[in-house]
């Protein structure tokens, strides 16, 4: 093994664990001496670029008494070996990648090993023997046939001088309506099956989180085996999902308020950051309690755009606001519920009717909006938020995402900068909900009692936020 380029070196100076780095590449040569390590520039999925190292080679593997090489590429990141590697595969032209379980349509491959990846538990000479017995259960590659037909049986040999762009993944002319729902309980079997009533998918994978208070649900829709359901208890089956909704709370004994939600926390962080790198383009709707606060964790833990991660949050009594204003009180306009969700939580009209194809506006307050949104207040203010009513909420946001449909939702979203809002916190606010995440609607001048109630839901999750180990 060859490290001394001046190129390797100058890439591997920049390695964080540099000396820890190449005691690992050092392993993994005297395991798999056929992996070579080069090095390359590497493309992330916003279309930043970064120049890293790269091992590139064969995996022996066996299946149907046949002895196969199956072509591979690892980029090792620069914070590595304690984060684990990009693990691709390198079709030629003649392959035809055979989507699985573990590998995705583009050749990423993801194996138990990445998601529990866990350095110096965990090693690139353990994750390819875990490669190799996955390839022999499970070929990852066959040949192009001019039949149409795929054989496992026909794998080709090894072709090195194939092309690779963004990070060695390739796009699909048409992509999937994917929705992932985490969390097993009644929420999480409410959001399923409102969302196949809502929304056209293509496939709904349900994983239920085994350290969830909400778990359980999934073993009934095993047995009734649902059409285009699949569930899982590995996070890798959510891969390329456009939407991921994550109803799970965590199982806590814990007295203090502020410890109970720190439960939640550690339960995110053991699977919030995988799921943004399984499905780096998908919008996240947080369903967690509290809300609002679990929607910011989720962004923080997750590196995602804040347009890409929201909350539940006040979307329900949006929409039962409004449905009263429309139906009850005759005024023909949507209104939204914004602040925390908590009594704090106060209501806002647009400016523009229900079938306006104009973009809305949140309107100023007036002495005749206020006491409209009153009533409708009064009149919804005990009905509860019991579980399906939350996942047809739910099901509705998804909706809004998967057909572009740029509808306005009071959503749970990074709150600075509006309204004059300067601490990151996450509130509900109108936003237009399309495929593309959510887009703020423009903030405006509350009446004073108002902007006191969004103030004092501004400085308590804030307080709460600032107790929080993330």
């Amino acid at each position: 093994m060859d490290l001394s380029s001046e190129k390797t070196q100058r890439i591997l100076s920049k390695y964080k664990f540099r000396d820890v780095a190449i005691e690992e590449l050092q392993k993994i040569h005297r395991i798999f001496p056929g992996m070579t390590p080069s090095t390359g520039t590497y493309t992330f999925t916003d279309s930043t670029q970064k120049d890293l190292l790269k091992l590139v080679g064969n995996l022996p593997v066996k299946y149907g008494g046949r002895s196969y090489n199956i072509p591979i590429l690892l980029w090792l990141m620069d914070s590595f070996p304690i984060t684990p590697p990009i693990c691709l595969l390198r079709p030629t032209a003649n392959m035809v990648i055979r989507e699985g379980k573990h590998v995705d349509a583009q050749g990423r491959l993801y194996l138990p090993g990445l998601h529990n990846w866990d350095y110096p538990k965990s090693s690139v000479v353990g994750l390819l023997n875990e490669m190799i017995a996955q390839f022999e259960e499970e070929p990852p590659l066959s040949t192009r046939t001019t039949g149409g037909s795929e054989d496992p049986h026909d794998l080709l040999a090894f072709v090195s001088n194939l092309k690779i762009t963004d990070g060695g993944s390739r796009h699909h002319d048409q992509q999937l309506n994917k929705v992932t729902v985490i969390g097993g309980g009644d929420l999480g079997m409410a959001s399923v099956m409102s969302i196949l009533s809502k929304c056209k998918v293509d496939k709904l994978v349900f994983i239920d989180v085994a350290e969830s208070s909400t778990k359980g649900g999934s073993t009934d829709l095993e047995i009734f085996s649902l059409p285009n359901v699949e569930v899982s208890r590995d996070f890798s089956a959510s891969v390329g999902s456009k939407v991921v909704v994550v109803t799970a709370n965590a199982w806590s004994s814990e007295q203090s308020y502020v410890s109970v939600v720190q439960t939640n926390v550690d339960l995110y962080r053991g699977f919030i950051p995988n799921l943004a790198r399984l499905s780096p383009n998908a919008v996240l709707v947080i369903a967690s309690q509290p809300v609002d606060i679990m929607t910011h964790i989720a962004w923080r833990q997750s590196g995602l755009p804040p347009t890409h991660v929201i909350g539940a949050g006040c979307n329900l009594d949006s929409e039962r606001v409004s449905h009263t204003l429309d139906i009850n009180l005759n005024t023909h306009k949507p209104a939204w519920v914004i602040g925390e969700l908590s009594d704090n939580k106060v209501a806002v009209m647009s400016n523009t009717g229900l079938s306006s194809s104009v973009k809305p506006e949140i309107a100023s307050g007036s002495a005749t909006t206020k006491p409209l949104l009153d009533r409708a207040f009064e009149i919804v203010k005990n009905r509860g938020q019991r579980s399906w009513s939350v996942g047809l909420s739910i099901a509705d946001i998804t909706n809004s995402v998967l057909t572009d449909k740029k509808k306005t939702h009071s959503v749970s979203t990074l709150a600075q900068g509006w309204g004059g809002i300067g601490t990151e916190v996450f509130l509900s606010l109108p936003c237009i909900m399309g495929a593309n995440g959510s887009t703020r609607l423009a903030g405006v001048s509350l009446g004073q009692e108002d902007d006191s109630k969004l103030r004092d839901s501004v400085s308590s999750l804030s307080n709460l936020m600032s107790q929080l180990r993330i």
